[in-house]
């Protein structure tokens, strides 16, 4: 097997058990969403590239919320992680994985968490030097069974679980033995985003950031 590429997102994600996903339509929301969820708790945060105001606000939270780590969600090729990397991403989460987007984020020196859904994924993205993965789309995927058969063949890769988790499910996918973190969109949903509301979204990350590995 190659280096392992993972050292320094593992070090990253494994600092939370749950990690943010977040869509931002305005991105004068996004400092007081971060500080929202801070308050909460989450300091380690994943803005997808979904819309057009998610660069921007990746460079707003960056410059005045140094303490809050931002990742870049949703990076599907080297242009996406160079462009997240000029905003201040200090991570990168593809919902795939591809060995062009992995060599770009690592000349970049961005941390990356590619995503897998199936064995042949695990054992492409292994061969490319990764051991923490994105498991995508949860839920969709086989969810919770087949995180749990993947610990067999792939006992050395751990995985953050994201799509379909929820706080109701959160908890049994953060007991298996294979998974570091969960990720998730439940902590800041758009509507409350738009309203906000943002003493309700301390609130929800802050009864996320209760959860444990382990169950």
């Amino acid at each position: 097997m190659k280096h392992d590429r993972s050292n320094r997102i593992r070090e990253l994600i494994g600092q939370t058990t749950v990690l943010p996903v977040l869509v931002i339509d305005d991105a004068a929301k996004a400092m007081p969403l971060a500080r929202a969820l801070a308050d909460g708790g989450l300091k380690l945060i994943e803005i997808t590239l979904r819309t057009p105001a998610a660069l921007s606000a990746i460079a707003a939270i960056v410059a005045a919320l140094p303490e809050i780590v931002v990742g870049a969600g949703t990076v599907c090729h080297a242009i996406d992680a160079r462009r997240a990397h000029e905003a201040g991403a200090r991570f990168a989460v593809s919902p795939g994985h591809s060995m062009e987007l992995g060599n770009a984020c690592a000349e970049l020196g961005l941390p990356f968490l590619p995503g897998v859904a199936t064995a042949s994924e695990v054992m492409a993205a292994r061969n490319d030097g990764y051991e923490v993965l994105k498991f995508f789309p949860a839920e969709a995927a086989g969810g919770l069974e087949m995180l749990d058969a993947l610990a067999g063949p792939f006992p050395d890769v751990m995985f953050c679980p994201t799509g379909g988790i929820n706080a109701a499910n959160a908890p049994a996918y953060l007991a298996l033995s294979n998974v570091l973190c969960v990720g998730g969109s439940w902590i800041a949903p758009r509507a409350e985003v738009t309203a906000g509301n943002w003493a309700k979204l301390t609130e929800l990350a802050a009864t996320a950031a209760r959860l444990q590995r382990g169950g």
